[in-house]
């Protein structure tokens, strides 16, 4: 049996309920928020969803003892209204917001004995994803954050318009924070396996800040951002279940920088099972770990774990 939770049912938690109940991924859905009207009436709708489905998925509500058996775990709480992508703040308008989250939700996860994997959404996602760790105590292989996956989708979706080919056929990474100080490691990039320097006449700046700037483009029209985030944290959790060997970019904890940060990593049972460690340009390693540093100062600022882990 296939069992996972989710945490959050706002926009994006709804979306991932949804994804996971409509492919029929899961056997039991956990679903949990605080907002009880919420939580019950999205309940409500996939029940209703599943009798037109091939597939059956038990809901269990707002039970945090129902997570002790879970495999995977999506944490997608957070505060919309707050994110500000027109100003510096950006994602980190829902630092206070969640970080109190945080503090909220950990003991009760650890308390519910739940031993499977934490997949972390909530923005600003590195720091969120560290401080999940650190206030749940949980081994940090069993703890990651979506990160830089959807930042990547998005420069292989402007890389491959630039080129004139699908961007699925655009490999290579975007590192660093989900944030304003990620970048795209142009020598990882590469279009039907030749290098992206082959390209003449890209404008790869614009390229990189058309990736950051990604998700603003969609709430400039709907307010938020919920497929594609959705999709990633979903794709993530089946890698998980699967044991897939997935490689792909996440927030992974780097003993190198002492914090998570966005960068290649392989994904399976285990949940992070191995860090990806490519050989990056001088300047490149000098971005990293200037964005590692600033995600680890945004953490060690906030309340600590009263036991140390």
């Amino acid at each position: 049996m296939r069992k996972y939770g989710v945490i959050g049912l706002g926009q994006v938690g709804a979306t991932v309920a949804y994804t996971l109940v409509q492919q029929g991924t899961v056997d039991e859905l956990v679903l949990i928020d605080k907002n009880e009207a919420l939580a019950t009436a999205q309940k409500l709708d996939l029940d209703d969803a599943s009798a037109r489905l091939s597939s059956t998925t038990k809901i269990i509500l707002n039970d945090y003892s129902a997570l002790a058996d879970a495999e995977v775990l999506i944490i997608a709480s957070g505060n919309i209204k707050a994110i500000d992508m027109t100003s510096s703040k950006g994602r980190f308008g829902e630092y206070d917001s969640n970080q109190a989250i945080v503090r909220d939700i950990a003991p009760k996860i650890v308390a519910s004995g739940f031993k499977g994997i934490l997949i972390d959404i909530m923005n600003p996602c590195d720091v969120m994803t560290d401080y999940l760790q650190r206030m749940t105590g949980f081994p940090r292989n069993r703890v990651f954050g979506t990160g830089t996956f959807l930042d990547t989708a998005r420069m292989q979706k402007y890389v491959g318009q630039a080129v004139h080919t699908n961007g699925k056929n655009v490999s290579g990474y975007v590192y660093g924070e989900h944030g304003n100080s990620q970048f795209v490691a142009w020598s990882t990039v590469s279009v039907n396996g030749q290098p992206i320097q082959n390209f003449e006449g890209l404008d790869l700046k614009a390229l990189e800040e058309d990736a950051r700037q990604g998700a603003f483009a969609v709430m400039a029209g709907k307010h938020y951002t919920n497929f594609a985030i959705a999709t990633c944290g979903v794709r993530l959790a089946e890698a998980v279940s699967a044991d897939a060997q997935l490689a792909c970019p996440v927030s992974a904890y780097d003993p190198d920088f002492g914090t998570y940060v966005g960068m290649p990593a392989v994904i399976g049972k285990n949940g992070i099972e191995s860090l990806i460690k490519l050989d990056l340009t001088a300047d490149e390693r000098q971005q990293l770990s200037a964005s590692a540093k600033f995600i680890k100062s945004q953490v060690d600022i906030l309340p600590q774990p009263t036991v140390k882990n």
